[in-house]
């Protein structure tokens, strides 16, 4: 299964939390799943940790890409595309990091691993 993961359950399966999912877990954990982390999360990790909304995230926020490294995810650009598709979307969800995740789950067809139900309405597969 090829996966995309919300910037909360990053922080989550890093941090071990007990908030992710078992069978979320167990799906990230599998070889043969491929996951994929957002530009866009580690643009909201930096940002929400330099406003003081993630202090708990410090070592993530200095070194984004290695925390990536260390669980043999690959890192998702940001493409002009994907910057169309998500400025495009229909309805009120305003968050511009969940509308850039919701674009490359579209255009990337990966499963986005999330507790929110609102991407539902974007017609994006979601786990959890």
């Amino acid at each position: 299964m090829r996966l995309l993961l919300d910037t909360h359950a990053f922080l989550w399966w890093l941090a071990g939390h007990p908030s992710l999912p078992r069978r979320v877990r167990v799906e990230i954990d599998q070889s043969g799943s491929d996951v994929h982390v957002s530009a866009a999360s580690a643009w909201e990790i930096a940002t929400k940790h330099r406003l003081g909304k993630l202090p708990e995230a410090d070592l993530v926020a200095i070194d984004v890409m290695a925390c990536i490294e260390s669980q043999q995810f690959t890192p998702l650009p940001i493409s002009v595309l994907h910057g169309q598709i998500a400025g495009a979307l229909p309805g009120q969800h305003r968050d511009p990091f969940d509308r850039i995740l919701v674009a490359q789950a579209m255009l990337e067809d990966l499963v986005l691993v999330s507790n929110e139900r609102a991407f539902e309405d974007y017609g994006v597969k979601r786990l959890w």
